[in-house]
């Protein structure tokens, strides 16, 4: 393990992208406060880092309520005295039905999660970048190529998605003033829980059902290292990442 005293807060730390940045991140000496739904799986998290000599807590949050993502924020300031770096990793998802199908229900517990609790989180960064010394930090969100085309059924995913896109410029503006610099990996077909459905076949725009090309989540977790290590007057505005023979350039 690489020691520094660098700290990152990672959202969605319990599994898939959020647990294999937060493990590659560890590797390379961050001290990672590991924030999720379930406490389970942070609390798993958490040990398999120090179990490999790194540095890590688990804080329990939802994203998507105030009070929740201000005590994560407080707990870290508390403890560590700084933050340098955000990864907004939480998301979820709707069922895969048509537009006109979805509850409000879906909706809002989309946009909640996937929206809300990226403004949050980043306004909770803000306040605590822009005080301490040396002033600044990182915000890395997590977008998805559904900030750039949809997939059938997915209004809320890739509604929220694009506004994510709309939300990284607008932070990476008002950021410049205290140093703070926020970037956006958009993944496609990374093979995590929520992606397994696409090596089982998944619909197209043309109304098939086609097994997808996936790609291994450490792809993901070493690009989030590289945009996390670069110097405060560098930074990756957008990036993506997928798997190569996906069907995501070109038409139908």
């Amino acid at each position: 393990m690489i020691k520094t005293d660098k700290i990152a807060i990672v959202t969605g730390a319990g599994s898939g992208v959020g647990k294999a940045s937060s493990m590659a991140l560890a590797a390379e000496g961050w001290t990672l406060v590991l924030a999720g739904r379930r406490p389970e799986p942070l609390n798993e998290v958490a040990s398999e880092i120090e179990a490999l000599g790194g540095k890590a807590i688990a804080v329990p949050t939802n994203v998507g309520d105030p009070a929740s993502v201000h005590e994560l924020f407080e707990t870290t300031q508390s403890r560590y005295g700084r933050l340098d770096l955000l990864f907004n990793n939480a998301g979820t998802n709707a069922p895969g039905v048509s537009l006109e199908e979805l509850t409000y229900e879906q909706w809002i517990n989309v946009v909640s999660i996937n929206l809300t609790g990226v403004f949050l989180c980043t306004q909770e960064a803000f306040n605590i970048m822009k005080s301490q010394s040396p002033m600044g930090g990182r915000i890395i969100n997590n977008g998805s190529v559904s900030a750039h085309v949809p997939r059938p059924g997915s209004a809320p995913y890739t509604a929220t998605k694009h506004a994510v896109t709309g939300l990284t410029r607008s932070t990476s503006l008002d950021g410049r003033k205290y140093n703070i610099a926020c970037g956006q990996i958009d993944i496609g077909n990374a093979l995590t829980e929520m992606a397994a459905r696409m090596t089982k076949g998944v619909p197209q725009a043309n109304g098939s059902t086609e097994i997808e090309p996936v790609m291994d989540v450490s792809n993901v977790a070493q690009t989030i290292v590289h945009m996390s290590s670069l110097p405060a007057g560098a930074n990756v505005q957008f990036v993506t990442v997928m798997a190569t023979k996906m069907p995501f350039i070109g038409r139908g």
